[in-house]
C-alpha cells in the first residue's frame, strides 16, 4: 500500500500532532508499506534512518512558534516534481490547513480516498491568537467545511470527536486513539535523569508539552508555590518549548519558585526523555485543552502516574486513585493534590505500575486497526 501522511508540524520539533505522524509513518514502513510524509521543509537530520520517504514543501517558521511553518506548496516546483512520480492508494492529513488543503488537492487529483484526523481544539488556537470570538467562530467554519470533504473523519479521542461536532460537524466521527512507542525502561537513563535534575534525591514533578498558558501551567506554578510554603520538598521539571516561556520564567521569579524550577527545553534524545519520565514521581498535566495527550501514554510506559484534571480528554483513560490521579481545574486542589500523592511514594509507585499495565497501546497494534480502515476506503474507490 502507499500511503500519504499530511502534516502541517514535523521533525526534528513537533507537537503532539506531529509525533502521532511519525509513529504512523515508522509503523506503517516497518510493516512494509511506503509511506511519504508530506510537510513542510524544516531540518530532519539524516533520512537514511527512517523506514518512510519525506517529501516536503517549501515554509517558512511562524514568529515564537518554531515546530509550525507556513507552507507554500503550490509556489514549490521540486516538491511537484517530486509529487507527480508518487501514486497514492490513500491520503491521510492530520491538519486542516497547508498540509491538509494539499492532501485533498492530491486526493481529488489522483482519485484516492481521504481521511482526516480531528486533532486539536481550534476555536481555542483561532481566539489565543487573534483575541476575537468573531474570527474564532469563522475559523472553526474553516475547520468543519474542510472534513466534511473527507471521505472518513478520525478523531483521537470520544471528547476529541465531541468538539468537533460542537463545531457544526455533523457526520459520523471515528475514534481512532493515539499510539504509544512501548519501550522497555532503561534503569540507566533513570539514574542519569535523578543526577541531572534532582541530585539531592527531592521528588520531581514533571510536565512534557508546549511551553503555552493554554495547557494550564499557571497552574503548576501555583500550586508549586504553594507546596514550597507548606515547606514540602520536589523538583519542578518544564520540559519543552512555546510562545510564553519567557512569561513562564517570569512567573516562576514572581512566585519564587525559581530556585526550584528547571526548563531544559525540547528534549529530541528519546533515551533521555525516557529516563526524566522514569525520573518523574509524578508526571503533571492538568490541560483542559489537550485532546488524547500522547505525553500521558508516554509517561505510563515509563512506569509513571500522571495528574490531570477531572472531566477533562486528557482525563479519559485515567481510573482515579487506580492508573493516576484527577484534580478539580484549580491550583490549590491541584496543590493538595500533589502534596498528598508525594507523601505516599508506596502508592504512587503503584499507580506508576497500572499505569504502565492499562494505558499505553503500541503503535503496532494501532495500526493493525489503521490499516483495516485504509483498506476498506480503498475497496469503496475501486
Amino acid at each position: 500500500m502507499r500511503i500519504g501522511e499530511f502534516t502541517d508540524s514535523f521533525l526534528p520539533i513537533a507537537d503532539g500532532v506531529g509525533r502521532v505522524v511519525l509513529g504512523y509513518a515508522q509503523t506503517l514502513g516497518s510493516k512494509g508499506h511506503d509511506c511519504y510524509v508530506i510537510t513542510p521543509m524544516g531540518d530532519t537530520g539524516c533520512r537514511g534512518k527512517y523506514p518512510f520517504e519525506i517529501v516536503d514543501f517549501s515554509g517558512m517558521p511562524l514568529p515564537q512558534m518554531p515546530q509550525y511553518r507556513a507552507g507554500m506548496p503550490l509556489l514549490d516546483q521540486h516538491y511537484h516534481n517530486r509529487m507527480d512520480m508518487i501514486e497514492f492508494d490513500i491520503v491521510h492529513v492530520h491538519s486542516p490547513f497547508t498540509a491538509g488543503q494539499e492532501g485533498l488537492r492530491i486526493a481529488k487529483k489522483q482519485s484516492v480516498p481521504l481521511v482526516g484526523t480531528f486533532h486539536s481544539k481550534y476555536y481555542d488556537d483561532f481566539l489565543q491568537v487573534t483575541k476575537q470570538e468573531v474570527i474564532a467562530d469563522v475559523g472553526v467554519k474553516y475547520v468543519v467545511a474542510f472534513y466534511e470533504k473527507c471521505d472518513e473523519v478520525w478523531a483521537v479521542s470520544e471528547a476529541s470527536a465531541e468538539t468537533l461536532k460542537s463545531y457544526g460537524y455533523s457526520r459520523d466521527v471515528i475514534v481512532m486513539p493515539n499510539g504509544t512507542d512501548v519501550r522497555k525502561p532503561v534503569l540507566s537513563e533513570k539514574e542519569k535523569a535523578l543526577q541531572q535534575y534532582s541530585p539531592h534525591g527531592d521528588p520531581i514533578l514533571l510536565f512534557v508539552g508546549q511551553l503555552n498558558w493554554k495547557k494550564n501551567i499557571l497552574h503548576i506554578l501555583e500550586a508549586a508555590a504553594s507546596l514550597k510554603k507548606s515547606g514540602l520538598k520536589f523538583r519542578l521539571v518544564l520540559a519543552g518549548q512555546g510562545p510564553h516561556r519567557s512569561e513562564i520564567e517570569k512567573k516562576c521569579k514572581e512566585l519564587e519558585i525559581d530556585d526550584l524550577t528547571i526548563l531544559p527545553g525540547h528534549i529530541l534524545d528519546t533515551a533521555k526523555l525516557d529516563g526524566l519520565y522514569q525520573a518523574a514521581s509524578l508526571f503533571v498535566f492538568p490541560s483542559i485543552y489537550d485532546n488524547a495527550p500522547m505525553v500521558i501514554r508516554e509517561a505510563a510506559a515509563m512506569g509513571t502516574a500522571s495528574l490531570v484534571t477531572r472531566g477533562s480528554s486528557s482525563a479519559e483513560n485515567i481510573v482515579e486513585n487506580e492508573n493516576g490521579l484527577l484534580s478539580v481545574d484549580n491550583s490549590m486542589a491541584l496543590a493538595r493534590t500533589i502534596e498528598d500523592a508525594l507523601k505516599n511514594p508506596k502508592k504512587l509507585a503503584e499507580l506508576g505500575k497500572n499505569a504502565q499495565k492499562t494505558i499505553p497501546v503500541s503503535w503496532d497494534e494501532l495500526l493493525d486497526t489503521v490499516l483495516e480502515r485504509y483498506q476498506r476506503l480503498i475497496g469503496l474507490y475501486l
